[in-house]
């Protein structure tokens, strides 16, 4: 197979990544052909995969001018993926110039493409690190330069969380940087689920599956196990829906039936759920690692 030249020479392009498999599903070209054929053996079974993650990427750039309209101008997105059209630094920085947006994502292809694109954009950057490890991430001089936690930030987990098994306790990671977050801050959140695929449930494992073998495994949460991420925050109206009936732009019965599958919510950070902030937030200064789980890395 032959490497792209944009390809970083430390990955290994035989081998599958959900970045670039989402970046396929967007209609990127920063993909392998590897990342292809594993994108269409899912669409085999859920042939409104492209339909699904469209109805995801429309949700974050309208949760994104909703932040804006709240008056909150710092982004941190967590697990961004590869720079496509309508990113959250063009959203947020042709409505508002100035604001700032720190991208994180472990995929090296993710991570070059994301630096190539930002090169002369002092307002925004990215960072390679893992949800998993947040305080490596609060304390990245990316975030500490551009982000002031002192302010409220709009956090983003946009399809992120459903590749966290729970052993690696995405709880508590979401939790940690809830506490860093000041008061006012916003959780801009989407998660696959089975509820609203309208296919039988059997279909839906055999992609899955797909993922399982990539060792990528895709974990499917029901709306009550998605609702407890946002612990700590008031929804926003009108909460924890199908991404295509958050605050839409379309009218729901134009939308594609796969518009409606998984689900999406904000959540506004109260005064009361930021006790802890300040602690944790002088802790991510000297970053203590958690243990990290079943030998992966940032």
């Amino acid at each position: 197979m032959e490497r792209p030249a944009w390809a970083p020479r430390s990955i290994d392009i035989s081998v599958p990544s959900v970045a670039r498999i989402y970046d396929y599903y967007l209609g990127g070209s920063h993909n392998f052909e590897v990342d292809r054929q594993a994108a269409r053996r899912a669409m085999e079974f859920l042939p409104g995969l492209p339909k699904i993650m469209q109805a995801n990427r429309a949700f974050m750039r309208r949760a994104v001018r909703f932040a804006l309209a709240e008056g909150i101008t710092q982004f941190l997105d967590i697990g961004s993926g590869i720079p496509t059209f309508g990113n959250v630094h063009e959203v947020a920085q042709g409505a508002r110039p100035g604001s700032r947006v720190v991208y994180v994502d472990h995929d090296p292809v993710a991570v070059t493409h994301s630096q190539a694109v930002l090169a002369g954009n002092e307002d925004a950057d990215v960072v390679a690190a893992d949800l998993r490890e947040p305080r490596e991430i609060l304390a990245s001089p990316q975030v500490q330069r551009l982000l002031d936690l002192n302010r409220p930030v709009a956090l983003l987990l946009v399809a992120i969380l459903h590749f966290v098994d729970d052993s690696d306790d995405p709880q508590g990671a979401v939790a940690e940087l809830r506490d860093a977050l000041a008061p006012g801050s916003l959780l801009i959140l989407t998660h696959a689920s089975y509820e609203g695929i309208p296919l039988p449930q059997e279909r839906s494992l055999g992609a899955v599956d797909v993922y399982h073998d990539i060792r990528n495994p895709l974990i499917m949460r029901t709306r009550e196990e998605i609702a407890r991420f946002f612990e700590g925050y008031d929804m926003v109206e009108p909460g924890l829906v199908p991404m295509a009936l958050w605050r839409p732009e379309t009218a729901p019965e134009d939308e594609e039936p796969y518009a409606f599958a998984g689900f999406a919510g904000v959540g506004r950070l109260g005064a009361r759920a930021t006790a802890g902030r300040r602690h944790a937030a002088g802790a991510a200064g000297t970053p203590m690692p958690r243990t990290r789980r079943n030998g992966r890395t940032a």
